[in-house]
This record gives C-alpha cells, sequence and structure tokens, in this order.
C-alpha cells in the first residue's frame, strides 16, 4: 500500500511530529503484513530511514491559485488514462503507485488547513487519483482547520467523503468533519504510542513517577507575532519556575532542529535564546528521531511545550503538560492533545510568566491526579487506536 506523509529530511533538518506519525502509520501497517512505500519530499531519504520504497510527491510547492488547479486537473486526467503531464513529470509515478496499490493512506498531520493550500492541494490530489483508479483511500488522525474556507474547503470535504475510513484527533475537527458531511472517527494522535509493541505498550507508556526526572521544553520558533524580547523574557521565567518547582535542570529538545552539528537551527534558535535569559542551569539533547523523542518526553517530571508532538508523546504518560499557544491553530491542536488524557494545561505565550506559572503551580499540585487519569485511560485509548488499524488494514486487504 500506499502512504504520505509530510517526510523528507531537508538540509540535515528534521521535523520529528512529522516523521512520527509517517513511522507510526508504516510500523502498525507493517505489524498486520502490508508492503508500505511512501510518499516524501525526500524519496531516497526515506527509504534509507525507513527501509522502505518511496516516491516523489506530485508537487504543489510554489505554485498560485490558477496554477494549483491547472496541475490539480492536469493530474486527474493523466490518472483517468488522458495524458496531461510531461513524461518526465513526478505525479507520473505516484499515479502509477496508486494504480499498483491495494490502498492509499493520508497519514495523520495538520496539513488540511487554508494556511499550508499546497498540503491541500497535494491530498487532494492524490485522493482523485485513488478515485479515478479504483484505490480504496484512508484519511488518518486529521486535524482540519481551524481556517478552511473556500477552494480548500471544497477539496478537503472531496478528499474525506471520497475515503473508506476519516479520522481526525482533536473534536474541533469531528465538528467540522460533520460539518462537511463526514462520519469521521475521532481518536488519539497517531504517535501517540510510536516505538511502543505489544502486550508491552501499557507499562512503556507510563514511567513511575518517581523515575520521571527534569522539566523538559520543546518550544517552536514561530510565536505568532508576538514580540520576541519579551517573550523570550517570560517563557525563561516560566522554566525557571518550573525548575524550582520541579527540583531538576531543564533539558531543551527542538522537535524542528539539525541532526548534526553544532550550530543552533529551527526551534533551537529560540531554545538559545531562552536559556541565555533563564537564571538557572539547562542542557540540550539533540533533536534525534521519534522514538528516542518519545522516550524523553514520556520520562520527564514536567513538559513545557509550544511543538504539539511532545505533548502527544509525554501525556499518555502522565506527564503534565503546559502547552503554550499562539493561535487558533495551535491551540486547537494542543487542547485537543492534552483533553484525550484528561488535561488542559493550555495557555497564550505571551502570558507564559503569568497564566503559564499559574498552570504550573496547579499541575505540580495534582501531579499523583494526572497520572492516574492517564493510566485509567490508557488502556482504552490503546485498544481503540489498535482496532482502528485493524479497520484500516481490512480495508486495504
Amino acid at each position: 500500500m500506499l502512504m504520505i506523509g509530510d517526510v523528507g529530511v531537508i538540509d540535515d533538518m528534521i521535523h520529528i511530529g512529522d516523521e512520527a506519525m509517517f513511522e507510526a502509520g508504516r510500523d502498525e501497517l507493517t505489524a498486520r503484513g502490508a508492503v508500505v512505500t511512501g510518499i516524501s519530499s525526500v524519496p531516497e531519504e526515506t527509504t534509507a530511514r525507513y527501509g522502505m520504497g518511496a516516491v516523489e510527491r506530485i508537487g504543489f510547492d510554489g505554485l498560485d491559485r490558477d496554477s494549483a488547479e491547472a496541475r490539480l486537473e492536469a493530474v486527474w486526467e493523466t490518472a483517468s488514462g488522458r495524458s496531461a503531464l510531461a513524461p518526465d513529470d513526478p505525479a507520473l509515478a505516484v499515479i502509477e503507485a496508486v494504480a499498483a496499490s491495494d490502498g492509499v493512506l493520508v497519514a495523520g498531520g495538520g496539513n488540511l488547513a487554508s494556511t499550508w493550500p499546497l498540503h491541500v492541494y497535494e491530498r487532494a490530489a492524490l485522493g482523485g487519483v485513488a478515485a479515478r483508479t479504483g484505490t480504496p483511500l484512508v484519511v488518518s488522525g486529521q486535524t482540519l482547520g481551524p481556517a478552511l474556507t473556500g477552494r480548500d474547503r471544497d477539496l478537503v470535504a472531496g478528499l474525506l467523503r471520497g475515503a473508506t475510513l476519516a479520522g481526525v484527533r482533536e473534536s474541533a475537527s469531528h465538528r467540522l468533519a460533520a460539518d462537511l458531511g463526514v462520519e469521521a472517527r475521532l481518536g488519539v494522535d497517531d504517535a501517540s504510542f510510536v516505538g511502543m509493541t505489544g502486550e508491552s505498550a501499557a507499562a512503556e507508556a507510563s514511567v513511575p513517577t518517581a523515575e520521571r526526572g527534569g522539566v523538559l521544553v520543546s518550544l517552536s520558533l514561530s510565536l505568532g507575532g508576538a514580540p520576541r524580547d519579551e517573550t523570550v523574557a517570560r517563557i525563561a521565567h516560566l522554566v525557571d519556575e518550573a525548575v524550582d518547582a520541579i527540583g531538576a535542570p531543564a533539558r531543551f529538545h527542538a522537535h524542528f532542529g539539525p541532526l548534526t552539528g553544532d550550530v543552533p537551527r529551527g526551534d533551537a534558535v529560540l531554545h538559545e535564546e531562552v536559556r541565555m535569559r533563564m537564571r538557572t542551569a539547562s542542557e540540550v539533547v539533540p533533536s534525534g528521531d521519534s522514538c528516542s523523542s518519545a522516550r524523553l518526553a514520556r520520562s520527564s517530571a514536567l513538559l513545557i511545550t509550544g511543538r504539539y508532538h511532545p505533548a502527544v508523546f509525554a501525556a499518555p504518560g502522565g506527564v503534565p503538560v503546559i502547552g503554550l499557544v499562539t493561535d487558533a491553530y495551535t491551540s486547537t491542536k494542543q487542547r485537543g492533545a492534552l483533553a484525550h488524557w484528561g488535561q488542559d494545561g493550555v495557555v497564550p505565550i505571551t502570558s507564559a510568566d503569568s497564566g503559564g506559572v499559574a498552570q504550573l503551580r496547579s499541575l505540580v499540585r495534582r501531579r499523583v491526579e494526572i497520572d492516574a487519569e492517564a493510566a485509567r485511560r490508557l488502556p482504552a485509548h490503546r485498544a481503540d487506536a489498535a482496532d482502528w488499524w485493524d479497520r484500516i488494514a481490512a480495508a486495504f486487504s
């Protein structure tokens, strides 16, 4: 079967969350007997990383609306048997791969929003190819919108309506899917259990509270227009307060960062700015891979994050989470991820030193309660996720 994710390491920069959702899909489907081929921005890197075949994306990067529409129609015409693409067009390999596949999976992500029309067109084009070649389509683990308007809304609606199964990861996305006329499955993010297998999953998810250590910090370089110097100072104050409350140093871990080298790039740039403003000591944990990142999150005593997937990794293990959000999109994702596990510690990044500190104190008081609630919810979420992947495998069998 064929699976698309926003994957492929470019210029040595990894986006751990995007890779984690793709990796989870690969692991789950391979465990159910599937042979998976990926669609990637860097096929050779994805092949080397996951030991699987891969093809290049159809490609809508840099296109304006009119050009994207023309390319969409050309791809769909070619998939219908009327050649409308140049002989060396990368979309031809995708069309051939879809036609030869038992099914197409759009792996989890936050791509289906008007904020990133190129991703909407990429996935809509792929869904249209699947429809024209009679190949089953599944869309899994998505955030829809919240900004989804005009043509983007129509394309996403068509993609979801053409899917045998559709899954979303927040209540807000579930409501939007219903508004689009789609009955979607609501569940935890596809990468919630990445790196866990079989019956040991529950034990691997939850590290005993006494064995957790330190404050983990994973920020996003984007501050959503907030004044940078003030915001850095606010975050530094929050992290210092967390270190005092937990009694252990902070570890900074970039989810979008370089795999090699000592020069900060991506999220690590903001991390260094915050570290310079702190009064307490801290250390850096290199970006690494999805599984090591998930283990790091689950073994921490507290997480402060502006990224989504650190919360996805940490919350199932009962780790208290402070989510720093910058807009409606990041708020939708953070609230959705935490709500599955009974947490709600989400604050605007501009109030990290006020509302964030208040959340910190509340979370520290409720650590035992948070841990117990995650443990209570884990078996049901794990069983529901397993059932979901069983349904996907059955749709492709």
